[in-house]
């Protein structure tokens, strides 16, 4: 395994930055819920997201692909990384807290390590991975409480749900190094939204009806973040994070997301969390740092 890099001011900036961006999305999601029906808030996300990265690709002059196998692979991808888990996520924000949503979708990078081991021989778990990972699984216990696996309730299906969808991330993870670690990153970027909207379009219609677009301005503020900076923009910043501070250090934008997240449900929804939630978070954090290395480093 390679040397951890060492993360500079600019990097630590645009991580910060990132995980703000991100940690924020959560709010703007559950604002527009309020007018716009699930599905169709998770096209708008990929939709616009989609045109605005097709964009960025024409203005520095990227080649398309034409591969059909390429464009299956886009897909799929679509499917895996936007799809299922911003739908499902979308979905459990109906009955939990935003922050909440938040702490169980940080789970993303405990179930990543455990696919990517499964499927790449270079993946294998260590000693360290093997406790974080476990951290990382009873934070989720402690989290959600063993009632969420008994009572099938909205709430805790919602839970559920969440943890659903941070799986399908980690799937899609594995996916896109197999399939797409050849392609510039805002190429794969683009061609992934292409494919989920491509999935969402016809799925929107059937279920939730013909898009609304006299939204109030509220609403549509709500989406212009979550689609425009926390999708679009946010894949371009996290592409520039990962040139510069390494896989490993980029696990850290995972203790970013939550507590504004929490912070900003408390301050606009009145939102409060059970104790059980930071506790579970308190576990997950000292998960992620022993994934990362952090004490390791600071032995040596």
């Amino acid at each position: 395994m390679s040397e951890q890099k060492t993360l500079s001011a600019r990097a630590w900036a645009e991580l910060l930055l990132l995980g703000l961006i991100w940690g924020a999305s959560f709010l703007a999601i559950r604002i527009a819920l309020d007018e716009v029906p699930v599905v169709t808030v998770v096209l708008h996300r990929t939709g616009w997201a989609m045109l605005v990265l097709w964009i960025v690709v024409a203005v520095m002059r990227l080649p398309v692909p034409r591969d059909p196998r390429i464009w299956g692979a886009f897909l799929v991808m679509g499917l895996l990384n936007n799809v299922i888990p911003f739908g499902l996520m979308t979905w459990g924000q109906l009955h939990i807290e935003t922050g909440l949503t938040s702490i169980l979708n940080a789970a993303t990078a405990i179930l990543a390590v455990i696919v990517a081991a499964l499927v790449f021989p270079d993946e294998k778990l260590t000693k360290r991975k093997v406790i974080g990972v476990t951290l990382g699984f009873l934070s989720v216990v402690t989290t959600i409480g063993l009632s969420a696996l008994t009572s099938f309730d909205p709430r805790s299906l919602s839970q559920l749900a969440v943890l659903g969808g941070t799986l399908s991330y980690a799937l899609a993870g594995s996916w896109a190094r197999a399939t797409l670690g050849a392609l510039p990153p805002q190429v794969a970027a683009a061609g992934m939204l292409t494919g989920s909207t491509l999935i969402l379009l016809p799925a929107a219609l059937l279920i939730d009806g013909p898009i609304r677009f006299d939204l109030q301005p509220v609403t549509w503020l709500a989406i212009a973040y979550y689609a425009l900076f926390a999708t679009a923009g946010a894949y371009l910043l996290y592409y520039r994070v990962l040139a510069m501070a390494g896989s490993g250090n980029l696990l850290l934008v995972t203790l970013v997301i939550p507590p504004v997240a929490i912070l900003l449900g408390a301050l606009v929804l009145g939102e409060a969390l059970h104790p059980r939630a930071l506790a579970g978070f308190a576990l997950l954090a000292l998960g992620l740092l022993i994934l990362n290395g952090t004490f390791a480093r600071r032995r040596n």
